[in-house]
């Protein structure tokens, strides 16, 4: 377990396959043709919650137990983009057992566009 610290930032960067978002449409049932069949330049287009699985997985990184996660989905992404995601950790609150804390994260496409920002409480339970 990492203390977390006011602050501090964490990145994951990827890009989303075909595979990915076809995957993630059957599990999550939702197979509207913007999914499923690509555009006029072959993509997808990532499901939203797909894409906010970027700071999720910073967080599961980092051991968070996420209380509340807002999303705020900015521009389209599609299959074949890399997006760069940061979590920035805005504030701290040390108790006995834990780190309760809060943070920022934006994510943004190849060319520096935002595509999704979202606010995230959580905790880190301590060692």
């Amino acid at each position: 377990m990492h203390e977390p610290t006011e602050g501090d930032r964490h990145s994951f960067e990827r890009a989303f396959t075909t595979d990915d978002v076809r995957r993630f449409a059957d599990l999550s049932q939702d197979t509207q043709p913007r999914h499923t069949e690509p555009d006029a330049d072959g993509r997808l287009l990532v499901h939203g919650l797909l894409t906010a699985t970027l700071p999720t997985k910073i967080g599961g990184d980092l051991e968070v137990l996420a209380r509340t996660m807002t999303f705020e989905f900015v521009r389209p992404v599609y299959t074949g983009e890399t997006i760069a995601c940061t979590l920035t950790i805005t504030a701290v609150t040390e108790r006995d057992d834990r780190y309760d804390l809060e943070g920022e994260v934006v994510c943004e496409n190849e060319d520096g566009e935002v595509v999704l920002t979202a606010s995230l409480e959580g905790l880190v339970e301590k060692a």
